[in-house]
């Protein structure tokens, strides 16, 4: 049984079809198609925004050219300390970007605060030559500690950093599973918060290999045609990507799906409330389950052929340490993650 991640699974039978529908004839390069045009149209409507929208095949890529996009080589992008960003992404923002730096800050469950942003930007003097100028910040929604930022609490950051203009993005790879645990519009999440740009994730909800940078004021994105291209991430084929995107968006499919893993991830966080050797490291909101696993039950889980990622621990609460040979395990669901599984997770926890 595979709770690694939710990018271990293929593609949604959707997506694959509307990839089929795609490859079928000839048509323009490079974005000059019906569906690229088709799903710009949509992310606009999604957005009730003007957007520039910029597809690519992978959210390394979405992150590390929307924020190259922002800053210059000399700029500073704020950042949580156990964000994707700083952990995961092998420098690529650093590389892209030309060698703007990223600060990282600290946080419980992985969620940068207005305080945090205060006390950094004050560290850093504006206009003195010997330190890059804090230009960005940069948020992970859902977090990769599961969590997630209401509407209020974006705005609150964009506040924090108002006195020194910073743009805000968003890794949204888990867009939709924070959209639907918050029941709120995506404008409201994003732009009317007081989102700059969005990198707005399709893999891990059920395309291929597919993500779009989404720029709600075109004017910011002047550069982003010629970075993605030097990136090589201008597909020739770039309706296989649009197409992707609409089999997602269509009749709310991808909302569909976030639904369906934020559901099971709920109902383990739910068993394991009601008694368990394992507790809840931070609440569940999207569909991650962060647990916290004495020895006995790693042993049981491993034996029953149950696969989960050991996590960090430095965005734990204080006051709720880890006891001797504890770990925080993390459980991810997926579009494709079957209730049976979910249910034979829950017996062998609770044994």
């Amino acid at each position: 049984m595979d709770f690694f991640s939710d990018n271990t699974v293929g593609a949604s039978p959707r997506v694959m079809a509307a990839i089929a529908a795609a490859n079928d004839g000839s048509l323009l390069s490079y974005g000059k198609d019906d569906w690229t045009r088709r799903v710009e149209e949509r992310f606009a409507a999604l957005f009730e925004h003007e957007v520039a929208v910029f597809m690519v095949l992978t959210g390394t890529a979405a992150n590390s050219l929307a924020l190259a996009s922002i800053v210059r080589p000399w700029g500073a992008i704020l950042a949580h300390q156990e964000a994707h960003v700083c952990e995961d992404e092998c420098g690529a923002p650093e590389f892209f970007s030309d060698g703007a730096k990223l600060i990282e800050l600290p946080g419980v469950g992985a969620k940068v605060t207005p305080e945090a942003v205060t006390a950094t930007l004050s560290r850093m003097h504006a206009g003195s030559v010997h330190q890059v100028q804090p230009q960005a910040m940069t948020i992970t929604q859902a977090t990769e500690c599961g969590t997630i930022y209401t509407p209020a609490e974006i705005a609150a950051l964009k506040q924090a950093a108002a006195s020194r203009d910073l743009r805000l993005h968003m890794d949204g790879a888990r867009f939709a599973n924070a959209l639907v645990t918050l029941g709120c519009t995506p404008a409201e999440m994003t732009w009317k918060a007081g989102v700059d740009v969005l990198s707005f994730g399709g893999t891990k909800n059920g395309a291929l290999a597919a993500e779009a940078v989404i720029f709600f004021d075109p004017t910011q994105a002047e550069e982003m045609q010629w970075r993605r291209k030097r990136a090589g991430q201008t597909l020739s084929k770039g309706r296989l990507l649009g197409a992707q995107f609409e089999g997602l968006l269509a009749d709310d499919h991808w909302l569909d799906l976030a639904r369906h893993a934020n559901t099971q991830a709920k109902r383990l966080a739910d068993a394991v409330a009601k008694g368990s050797q394992a507790r809840l490291a931070w609440p569940c909101q999207a569909n991650e389950v962060f647990l916290v696993l004495p020895q006995t039950l790693q042993q049981r889980l491993k034996a029953a052929g149950i696969g989960y990622h050991e996590w960090s621990v430095r965005s734990l609460p204080p006051e709720a340490p880890l006891k001797d040979g504890e770990i925080v395990g993390r459980f991810v669901m997926s579009f494709a993650t079957k209730p049976g599984d979910v249910e034979k997770l829950i017996v062998t926890i609770a044994d």
